[in-house]
């Protein structure tokens, strides 16, 4: 008779415990056992995987800004992102397009499909690039007569015509092109850099932020903010003149000595808390903010005092000229700054509005092209007289373009549909041109560059795989680049 499997078993050759289990109770408690055990395997597994992927910030709590390794060989050392805040229009300045001359004054062609603007102004017809272009360089990149001084740089240059985003409003494109998501609370592609590699520099911060004094960007601060990441990963703002940064100064009455003690003493206090705290690495970072605004006291008004640059190159940059001043003086302290050994400096272009050309394109492009041109060209050239182009990228570009049609009688709106940027510098390869978009500048066709491509491809070039720079925040492994982003090949110089 065979055994009853609700019976206890308690025959020699059985393998179960002779108190009672049941043959049934044993394999549902076996079962349940083993499944523990593959999923404690999967999760190590899993664990393993994320510490071999992100960035491991033991033995970093001290300081968060300590120089670590890249994923493999970088061609950059630095980044410098000029950013033309409001959308410049890439078919007035980058993007000829013979087609939208021949169509001027009319409505966009049915062949392009049905399209409205985001003002739902389907009447507005197409309108021409307000300045002619010709070839530049012995590249024959065409440029328009509205950047002649960066048109002279154009073989340094690996212009994107191609590119394209996902929001047709300025914030959320701001925080695109900013943080890799048009929603607010990522971090920051400056402060990825800074928590990939840290800083060469313990006296300066390794992310810089030089905001146009006439207002702030669309989006605001989100725009450089650390989101997810650390505290000490977040984007310092720099101004120039005697006070770079706001309080920075000793009061006065306070001594150095004073002011030293002081800071030891909270320091102390934080790190006596650091082994018990729940979030050892926010407090790390307050007690590396301590000390990097305590070193930068010393350092800094030495890296922003331009008393020192030599004429000539006070006029490269164009500050004897009333109009390009001031944006002249944020690009050589751009250039100071990489030179110090600061990661990564974004220089904003244009107050609140900027190139935002609803109207009147021709007068707003002539007044930001008057104040940029002769800068830019200027960084690019001293970048490379001093052998610092080879280590620096530089990125020129908005949070969109404009469209091919009028807005009201002489203006242009958003267009995230297609738009230019350009890249020059450390591992870029220039005198070309990748991308391109349709006849009349509407849309990426050709070699499409989403904002995901452009950001995996300015981590490559710093030695940062976008797929391995991780960090865990709600359960996820979170990275610039999402779920997405290819790196640019044709734009790498080898």
């Amino acid at each position: 008779m065979p055994h009853d499997s609700n019976e206890p078993c308690h025959g020699p050759a059985s393998f179960l415990p002779t108190h009672g289990m049941y043959r049934r109770e044993f394999l549902t408690r076996s079962g349940s056992g083993l499944g523990w055990l593959a999923l404690a395997s999967m999760l190590q597994a899993e664990q393993a995987s994320v510490r071999s992927n992100a960035i491991s910030l033991e033995g970093d709590l001290a300081n968060p800004l300590t120089p670590r390794p890249t994923h493999f060989q970088a061609h950059a050392r630095s980044v410098i992102f000029l950013f033309m805040s409001g959308g410049p229009s890439h078919v007035d300045l980058f993007d000829p397009k013979p087609e939208l001359h021949r169509l001027a004054g009319q409505p966009i062609p049915e062949s392009f499909g049905a399209f409205k603007t985001r003002r739902n102004v389907a009447r507005n017809h197409l309108m021409p690039s307000l300045r002619p272009y010709r070839p530049r360089g012995q590249s024959g990149i065409e440029v328009s007569e509205f950047l002649p001084h960066l048109a002279g740089c154009v073989d340094d240059i690996c212009l994107l015509r191609g590119c394209y985003g996902d929001s047709v409003t300025h914030p959320e494109s701001v925080y695109l092109m900013n943080t890799g998501s048009i929603l607010m609370g990522r971090a920051s592609l400056g402060s990825w850099a800074a928590y990939g590699l840290g800083t060469v520099n313990q006296n300066m911060p390794a992310f810089v932020v030089l905001p146009d004094p006439a207002g702030w960007v669309k989006g605001g601060a989100p725009a450089w903010s650390n989101g997810y990441l650390p505290t000490a990963y977040q984007g310092t703002l720099l101004r120039g003149g005697d006070s770079p940064v706001l309080d920075l100064k000793t009061p006065v009455g306070i001594s150095e000595a004073q002011q030293r003690d002081t800071i030891n003493l909270v320091n102390r206090l934080n790190r006596e808390t650091l082994p018990e705290s729940s979030d050892a690495a926010e407090l790390s970072a307050r007690i590396a903010a301590y000390e990097l605004a305590f070193r930068m006291q010393s350092h800094a008004p030495a890296v922003v005092d331009l008393r020192g640059e030599t004429l000539a190159t006070r006029r490269l940059y164009g500050l004897d000229g009333v109009v390009t001043a001031e944006f002249g003086t944020r690009c050589l302290l751009a250039r100071r700054l990489v030179e110090s050994g600061v990661r990564f400096v974004q220089i904003y272009c244009g107050d609140t509005n900027g190139w935002d050309g609803h109207s009147d394109m021709e007068r707003n492009h002539s007044r930001l092209c008057a104040q940029s041109d002769l800068p830019v060209a200027g960084l690019l050239q001293d970048l490379r007289s001093r052998g610092l182009l080879d280590s620096t990228l530089v990125i020129w570009g908005g949070e969109f373009g404009r469209m091919p049609m009028s807005e009201g009688t002489n203006g242009r709106d958003h267009n995230p549909h297609g738009f230019s940027m350009w890249m020059a510098g450390a591992g870029v390869r220039g005198g070309q041109v990748i991308g391109a978009t349709d006849p009349v500048g509407l849309r990426a066709e050709l070699d499409r560059t989403h904002v995901h491509d452009l950001h995996a491809t300015i981590l490559h070039l710093l030695g940062l795989d976008h797929e391995r720079l991780t960090f865990r925040h709600n359960g996820r492994d979170q990275r610039l680049t999402d779920v997405a982003g290819t790196v640019i090949q044709k734009a790498l110089s080898g």
